[in-house]
């Protein structure tokens, strides 16, 4: 086992990971920017290393401020979290050469799935089902129209080195596709700097499926499940269950053996999620692979009981895993709290938290780094808090969610918690009826009455 081991994030995930880390008796060391000297993973890891500014890119995504805070609290692995380096090959081949380990798959593996084209020929390759697209890049735009045509519109343009949204353009017909192409490539540029852009058939009213794998070093792999990610703004997450209304235990079986197909095929090695688009027929398409531990991992604990960080840092320890396939004995759901203020089109509130009472009760999870008089910054992410409830039905935990939203308290910024509290009530959510187009037509003038 490891000796110790050095957080590579910040905020609640870093938090999430010392919590095992003591329950496995291995020290940690945060580290942190000097925006966040006071948050609570800096409190509560036995070491703190300052590494930069405020910026991310001069702090939490500094490989040698990082190596360097290694070298000098003598950490033997690093546990990178999710965000910034969790899937950063370079970084994890960095931590290799100097024999540190690094806690997740391979440099090789991250490589594989990092990149969508590679990904998606790995996935043919494997027999696991894709959405038919480009064989690659497309190289320029007439190119581009042609294969758009043969496919069939609509379309939908993706980065290769894309995630969060950025350089996805929906394309219905031919005359709008050089613009798409365009602004696609230069978001892309921007984001990613790589202006790789490739297409896929556009499949309309998609469910977002995701399946927990985990695999260790010895070839033995297995799924943990499902989880339904369909409501989504700009494609980014809002609310996550498990399991999905939407999945019969037929498709459940075929989502799992799929997902482990796709583990199977790149040797993996220790917890990630194969995503699926899946169509109102049940049809499933491979999507990508998360090649870390994802922000709503939390919603799959709480139905199968398992510490999935643990089940991570025990992979990278050498320990094998059982292979048993785990099924959801209850229902779980996430929201994830934001400070986005949703009657301003979630408009960023960054400020001093001036009063804070988290969820509390039977079956409430609070997920959170944030304390009473806590500075929320501008420089991150805009997530402070996961509320997580279970229960034995679904409804049951929409109840139990309404509840818990209601007496979470935060004053001093403005949140989504109106918003969480009108979808809980939202008879389409609570029948189980939405994609990922979902929140297209929400009315969202509803959510004054919840503030």
């Amino acid at each position: 086992m490891f000796k110790k081991i050095l957080i590579a994030n910040r905020g609640e995930i870093a938090l999430r990971i010392i919590r095992t880390c003591k329950e496995l008796g291995i020290p940690t060391v945060a580290v942190y920017s000097t925006a966040d000297r006071d948050s609570l993973h800096v409190r509560f890891a036995e070491e703190a290393v300052c590494i930069g500014p405020a910026s991310s890119k001069e702090s939490y995504l500094n490989i040698p401020s990082i190596m360097a805070a290694v070298e000098i609290t003598n950490a033997d692995a690093v546990h990178p979290g999710y965000g910034f380096l969790a899937e950063n090959a370079s970084f994890a081949e960095i931590c290799s050469e100097y024999g540190i380990k690094f806690i997740g798959p391979t440099p090789s593996m991250i490589k594989q799935m990092g990149d969508k084209i590679t990904a998606k020929e790995t996935m043919i390759k494997a027999g696991v089902p894709v959405i038919p697209g480009s064989e690659g890049l497309i190289e320029d735009i007439e190119e581009g129209k042609k294969t758009a045509k043969k496919i069939g519109y609509p379309i939908m343009l993706k980065a290769t080195a894309g995630g969060g949204g950025k350089g996805m353009r929906i394309v219905r017909k031919e005359e709008e596709f050089e613009k798409a192409f365009e602004n696609a490539q230069k978001e892309a540029i921007a984001s990613f700097s790589n202006g790789g852009i490739y297409l896929e058939k556009f499949i309309e009213e998609p469910r977002h499926i995701e399946v927990q794998i985990a695999g260790d070093q010895y070839g033995n792999v297995c799924h943990m499940s499902e989880r339904d990610c369909s409501v989504q703004r700009r494609h980014q997450k809002l609310v996550e269950e498990c399991p999905s209304p939407f999945v019969d235990e037929k498709l459940r079986k075929k989502l799992g053996d799929a997902a482990i197909k796709a583990a199977r095929s790149i040797n993996y090695e220790s917890v990630g999620t194969v995503e699926f688009l899946v169509d109102k027929h049940k049809n499933f398409y491979f999507m990508e692979m998360n090649t870390r531990i994802q922000v709503e991992h939390t919603v799959t604990e709480e139905v199968i009981d398992l510490d999935l960080i643990k089940e991570q840092i025990l992979i990278a320890a050498g320990e094998k895993i059982s292979g048993k396939n785990y099924l959801p004995q209850m229902h779980a759901i996430e929201c994830r709290i934001n400070a986005e203020d949703p009657t301003k089109d979630f408009m960023p509130s960054p400020g001093r938290i001036t009063f804070l009472h988290t969820s509390k009760g039977h079956g409430v999870r609070v997920d959170s780094h944030i304390t009473a008089g806590y500075l929320i910054s501008p420089y991150y992410d805009s997530m402070v808090a996961k509320v997580i409830v279970r229960a034995n039905s679904r409804i049951d935990a929409i109840d139990k969610m309404k509840r818990a939203l209601e007496e979470f308290y935060i004053e001093g910024i403005a949140t989504t918690i109106p918003f969480h509290k009108a979808l809980m009530d939202d008879p389409d959510f609570r029948a189980g009826d939405f994609d990922t187009k979902f929140l297209e037509t929400f009315d969202f003038s509803k959510i004054k009455n919840y503030v």
